[in-house]
Order: structure tokens, then sequence, then C-alpha cells
């Protein structure tokens, strides 16, 4: 063979495309004694494995909500299922302790003040009620970052008197006395502020009211509540100077 026949082979062994590589061996499994944990096991203990582990944590997580619900004030779900969550924390798991104290309101409560003002020519008017729970709650909506004045006053205020007070709005023990001058103060700047007196007139009496509604269940919920508002009327107070000036001395 000559030079010309060489080179032309040559050619076509170039042009010609080239065999594929073999793929890689993959790699070869651990050896048993190198396994940790599960993966030391045979597949069917895997299975098992992973079927144990599975049925300890919903059995966990069953538990942790059954005694949450145990602990937690009386809600729509304890009194549907009071009997199956009572089955399965008595006796074993019985507590003797409440995740809220007090419990939380079920109730929404509004506090209202209306006023006798005396106007600049003798007259003695009734205003009519000022919602001041109302009030607060407007400031509040759409407040990224409310005063605790607007959170908390009149609430806490309202809360103290209840506290201090039976249900015959007489006072019982010695800050009654003291939650009553709180609240009627609070009430006689608030109506300052809604300038309820009008021009020339002043504020002679306050009378305080609470509304109170009962929050409504959820829809999945078989309970029923009244939808009527309860009110509480409290006697009418004469507004004192220190009232007027928000008690300072």
């Amino acid at each position: 063979m000559d030079a010309y026949d060489t080179d032309s082979e040559a050619r076509r062994g170039a042009d010609e495309p080239r065999a594929p590589e073999p793929p890689a061996a993959p790699a070869p499994p651990l050896p048993p004694h190198l396994r940790t944990g599960v993966a030391a096991l045979s597949l069917p203990y895997q299975i098992g494995a992973a079927l144990a582990l599975a049925i300890v944590a919903v059995t966990v997580c069953v538990h942790l909500g059954m005694t949450f619900l145990h602990v937690a004030p009386a809600n729509a779900v304890t009194k549907q299922h009071g009997r199956a969550i009572e089955d399965w924390v008595y006796p074993e798991f019985e507590q003797n302790w409440k995740l809220f104290a007090p419990n939380p309101l079920q109730q929404n409560i509004a506090v209202q003040v209306r006023a006798q003002v005396l106007a600049a020519d003798g007259t003695v008017r009734t205003s009519g009620w000022y919602d001041l729970s109302a009030e607060d709650g407007r400031v509040i909506d759409g407040n990224l970052l409310p005063s605790h004045t607007q959170q908390n006053e009149l609430r806490r205020a309202w809360d103290f008197f209840t506290a201090t007070h039976g249900t015959d709005n007489r006072p019982v023990g010695l800050r009654g006395a003291l939650s009553e001058t709180y609240l009627r103060r609070i009430v006689v700047m608030r109506l300052d502020r809604d300038d309820a007196a009008g021009p020339d007139g002043s504020v002679e009496r306050v009378q305080v009211r609470s509304v109170s509604t009962n929050v409504r269940p959820p829809g999945w919920s078989q309970e029923q509540v009244s939808d009527k508002p309860a009110y509480r009327e409290l006697p009418w107070w004469a507004v004192t100077p220190a009232d007027r000036v928000g008690g300072a001395r």
C-alpha cells in the first residue's frame, strides 16, 4: 500500500463516529457493618421500623391534642367531644391545672355612657348613649401600633369595677369606692373629649352601662347561644370637680 492509500484510510477513520463509551459501573453498596440506624436493618425490618415510628408520632400528636383540649377552657370542641376526651385522659393522664386563668371571655362587652348636661340657659337635658368601646375599636382598627390606653384603659376599668361590686352594683371590699371613682373619671374625660356638654354646658351626672353579646359558635358546632344583648346599668353618679380635671390635685 502506498502513501496515498494510507492517508485515505486515516481520513476515513477520523470521519467515522466513535463507539460510545461503556456506562460507569454503579458504586457498590456499603457493607452491612458500615451502615447505621435504620439503614443497617434488612428491608422487612426497615418497613417495620418505619411503621412503628409513624404509629408513635401519631399517638404523640393525638395525646398532645387531647391534653390541650382537656386543660383548655370549655369550647365548642370540648362540648361536642367531651366524653371522648375524658375517656382518653382519665385516669392515667389526669391534670389538676388549667391552661388559661382566668378563662377567656366568650362575650363581646361594650361600655357605654350617657350624661345629664346643664346648658348655659339653665335647662337640663339627657344625652344619648355614647359607645366608648366602639370609639376605641375604631381607633385601634387598622392601627399597627395602638397605644396601651386605647386597648386597655376602658376595658380594665370596667373589669376593676365588676370585680369589686356585686350584681346589685354595691361595692364589695375596700376597693369598691376606688374602682367607682376610676371608672367615673375615665368616662367624664371621654365625654369631654366628645364635647357631650356642648358650648358653655357642663356634665352634671353620668350613667354607665355594659352591653354583653355572646360570641356566635362556629358553623359546624351544634351549640346554641342567645343572640340577645344583656344590659347592666349602673346608677347615676354625680360628677365632682376632681372628675372634671381628671383627678389632678
